[in-house]
């Protein structure tokens, strides 16, 4: 038999195994709390998407909630408004991507309504003007969509700027129909 000389483990081997494990450990829990704070807290998270029930909202109507900290108008639009905001052409509109034809049809203002897909009645707007961010007034203005006091930009019932000097439409922001009464933002 072959004999090997390799010497048994010391006391003071276990000793270096278990101080260098336990180093590891405290740093880990040294460096957890800085980590973490790195993550967004509760309130954050509950504001990236909102749910709204629309089942109240009457045609003609207008409510405003809040998604994270902005004023949002969600409208129930008139067949006559939705009508009024087709019939007008795209050329006269000054926001240049609603005037572009080239851009992709799911460009955010290239539509004639701005509506959603299938819900051609129902807005969902930022209610914060492009120009300056004052926010605006409803059923007002020269076209009556919103009209904004600070610095006098009009919007139509689709939420286009048609006068004024807001550079672009009034934001549309992510969303979609969860049910046929509610509505994700976010």
């Amino acid at each position: 038999m072959a004999h090997t000389d390799q010497a048994e483990p010391t006391r003071r081997d276990f000793l270096y195994i278990a101080t260098g494990a336990m180093g590891v450990v405290g740093a880990g829990a040294l460096a957890w709390p800085f980590i973490d704070q790195m993550n967004p807290d509760a309130s954050a998270l509950a504001l990236a998407s909102i749910e709204v029930d629309i089942s109240a909202v009457e045609e003609g109507q207008s409510i405003t909630v809040k998604w994270r900290g902005k004023p949002v108008f969600i409208r129930n639009r008139t067949e006559t408004e939705v009508e009024e905001a087709k019939a007008v052409p795209l050329a006269d509109l000054p926001d240049p991507l609603a005037r572009n034809s080239n851009l992709p049809a799911d460009a955010e203002a290239s539509d004639a309504n701005r509506g959603v897909e299938g819900n051609e009645k129902w807005l969902v707007q930022v209610g914060i003007c492009t120009h300056l961010g004052c926010v605006p007034i409803g059923s007002s203005g020269d076209f009556g969509g919103w009209f904004c006091p600070c610095h006098g930009s009009h919007y139509d019932t689709a939420g286009r700027i048609r006068k004024g000097p807001a550079p672009e439409n009034l934001l549309i922001p992510p969303l979609e129909f969860v049910s046929d009464s509610t509505i994700k933002i976010g």
